[in-house]
């Protein structure tokens, strides 16, 4: 069946979405975009892909790096540092669910955890 919708009405929908809304949609196109793909892959292995690819949120993001920086600079206030080691518990939390997926997703394909990394482009940086 044919979408009547274009990309950029999809994509104006989407804008129009809360952040609660975008992450939960997010790893669903993640998941059937990778399903499209590879048509052979089971379910469970696409689940495992979206889990994956799920990030920190940007906005999310943006405010851990602004406060690492204040951090760096000696300027952060102590609530400040508070919400510095939250969003750092969440950004590692992510971190470990992600590598949980790896882990399993290199068990299902019969690989080491290495080589399911560099197959699927994956490195964690040096601070991760």
């Amino acid at each position: 069946m044919a979408s009547n919708l274009s990309s950029e009405e999809i994509l104006s929908a989407l804008e129009r979405m809360n952040a609660a809304e975008l992450e939960e949609f997010v790893p669903r196109v993640i998941a059937l975009n990778a399903s499209r793909r590879a048509p052979h892959l089971k379910p469970r292995e696409s689940n495992l892909l979206a889990r994956i690819e799920k990030g920190l949120p940007a906005e999310l993001k943006a405010r851990l790096c602004e406060l690492e920086q204040k951090r760096d600079e000696g300027l952060v206030s102590e609530a400040e540092a508070e919400e510095l080691l939250s969003l750092s518990d969440q950004a590692e939390q992510l971190h470990a669910e992600r590598l949980a997926a790896l882990a399993e997703l290199a068990k299902l394909r019969g690989t080491s955890l290495p080589a399911l990394m560099d197959q699927l482009g994956i490195v964690f940086p040096d601070d991760a």
